[in-house]
């Protein structure tokens, strides 16, 4: 297989309540809703999808590698949108939040050299 892209999906809900959510997140609203139940980021060679599914809401899991976590952390909480506590260790630094279904996102800080 050679992929040329990729997508993780956040499975909701309510729909309009992630989209306001994941564009705080994002900073900026969806790039576009190619159905009504889908809307998609594209970020630096790949893609985030927010999909009204109500069975499988709450299920979803994505890590968003950043380059300063603190500063994620703080953008966010500017925002409106809390994440636990920053955890550092030999693998670089993460931070956990859920989206208003409980869908987790990990925003992951790789190791400074």
């Amino acid at each position: 297989m050679r992929c040329i892209g990729l997508f993780a999906v956040s499975p909701v809900q309510d729909l309009a309540a992630a989209l306001d959510w994941y564009a705080k997140l994002f900073g900026r609203p969806a790039d576009d809703r190619p159905i009504p139940d889908l809307a998609q980021w594209y970020l630096d060679g790949f893609g985030f999808q927010v999909m009204r599914e109500p069975r499988r809401a709450g299920g979803g899991m994505a890590t968003l590698v950043v380059s300063d976590i603190e500063a994620e952390r703080a953008r966010l909480a500017t925002a409106g949108i809390e994440s636990g506590e920053t955890v550092r260790g030999p693998f670089g630094a993460i931070a956990q939040l859920d989206d208003p279904d409980g869908n987790r996102i990990t925003l992951a800080e790789p190791p400074r050299t």
